[in-house]
């Protein structure tokens, strides 16, 4: 077969001669979520072969990080999952602490979970709102969106930024939280499971969007697996590995939650599971508030890792030059390794950092949830329609940052 896309070549088959072609489907297609490139080989609407050609998004962020202090990297690890940033500092500042050997206060821990609890159900949010228009559903797509608002209204009250928002720092957080936030979240909370009712009603029992999701995109459990897949899509086949419930961090293991699985491992599936966790993470963010006393350290003490108060540094002379020399040299971990990993909302999201002793990591590399699942995307679309490829590559919930890095 001719590797020139576009052009009709004679090919071998099962079945002997057979004209197939071979279309691009992206870089520029709004439905491959981003530049991605899928070299579909077609017989006529059906789908014999798919490659994904990735890299058109690479960034060189872990290089990046390499030539940046520690705490300088935070703001670039935001923008990896442009979706989901907090969960990204999360894992990155996980690992920075485990080099350092810090204790994390509790208040901080729970603030922590609740923000990125948030996250999550922005991030899913933003997916069915995109998959919704993809496959011809207009309304959801405005709806996920005038909630996921909602959210970042709260990030831009809590850190000041609506999406990087780089709250999230080594040894604990960036702010504390303001006066108000309880009222602002509370308000959510009342709002969103009615919501999410909407979604449902317009949705799980229409007919066009069984038709278009319902035995489309089948992965075996055993097949998930092999190909490491995390997250909702190994989820939806019957496995409930959730790094909040096998790994706890942050003091999951206090939480209760349940991890929602499905068996069909199919496109409605997928779409199903995210639904309940969007639930379950409004369960979590609830029992996180309760957790958050009205007092307390949101970071840990640490003289020459962890910026001081900033009434101290405007009163004392030794927290001023702490306050100098963390923000023009950094600080030196000891030589060591350390790994962390979260339950981001496309999978498991794990950070390698390395050091040498000196005020930039030696190396930084990010296990991506996103670049592991794509590598699905042949398994699921070949032997399909064309128009599946579209509701496939939707489920599996990519997002090109964390791919390409």
């Amino acid at each position: 077969m001719s590797t020139i896309p576009g052009v009709i070549s004679t090919v071998e088959t099962a079945t002997g001669q057979a004209k197939t072609m071979v279309l691009n489907m992206g870089p520029q297609h709004p439905s491959t979520h981003g530049v991605l490139r899928i070299l579909l080989e077609l017989d006529g609407e059906n789908v014999i072969k798919a490659v994904p050609d990735m890299g058109y998004l690479h960034t060189g962020i872990e290089k990046s990080c390499e030539d940046k202090t520690y705490s300088q990297a935070i703001t670039l690890t935001d923008r990896i999952d442009y979706l989901s940033p907090l969960g990204n500092n999360l894992a990155y500042c996980m690992a920075v602490e485990k080099l350092l050997g810090l204790e994390i206060p509790k208040r901080a821990q729970y603030i922590r979970v609740m923000m990125v609890e948030l996250q999550r159900i922005s991030s899913h949010l933003v997916w069915l709102g995109t998959h919704a228009i993809d496959l011809g559903a207009m309304s959801v797509f405005l709806y996920c969106f005038r909630e996921r608002e909602e959210i970042l209204k709260i990030f831009e009250f809590v850190a000041g930024q609506r999406m990087m928002t780089s709250y999230i720092r080594i040894g604990g957080l960036a702010l504390d939280l303001p006066a108000g936030w309880r009222q602002r979240i509370e308000k959510f909370l009342k709002m969103m499971p009615g919501r999410i009712d909407e979604y449902e009603d317009l949705l799980t029992g229409n007919r066009i969007w069984i038709g278009r999701t319902k035995d489309v995109g089948y992965i075996s459990a055993e097949d998930a697996v092999a190909l490491s897949m995390t997250g909702p899509t190994l989820r939806a086949a019957g496995l409930a590995y959730d790094n909040r419930r096998v790994f706890p961090y942050c003091s999951y293991e206090e939480f209760e939650f349940d991890v929602p699985t499905r068996t069909d491992s199919d496109c409605f599936a997928r779409y199903m599971l995210r639904i309940a966790e969007m639930r379950e993470s409004l369960k979590i963010i609830r029992q996180a508030m309760s957790k958050i006393t009205a007092d307390g350290p949101f970071r840990t003490e640490a003289a020459g890792i962890i910026p001081p108060d900033r009434e101290k540094m405007k009163t004392e002379m030794e927290a001023l030059i702490y306050h100098f020399k963390i923000f023009t040299e950094g600080f030196s971990p000891p030589p060591g390794e350390a790994f962390a990993a979260i339950e981001s909302p496309r999978g498991e999201l794990g950070v390698f950092v390395a050091s040498d002793g000196s005020p930039k990591p030696l190396r930084v590399h990010f296990r991506g949830p996103s670049f592991i699942n794509l590598q699905a995307l042949p398994k699921l679309i070949e032997g399909k329609l064309i128009s599946d490829v579209i509701a496939c590559i939707g489920t599996i919930d990519i997002v090109l940052g964390e791919v390409d890095r």
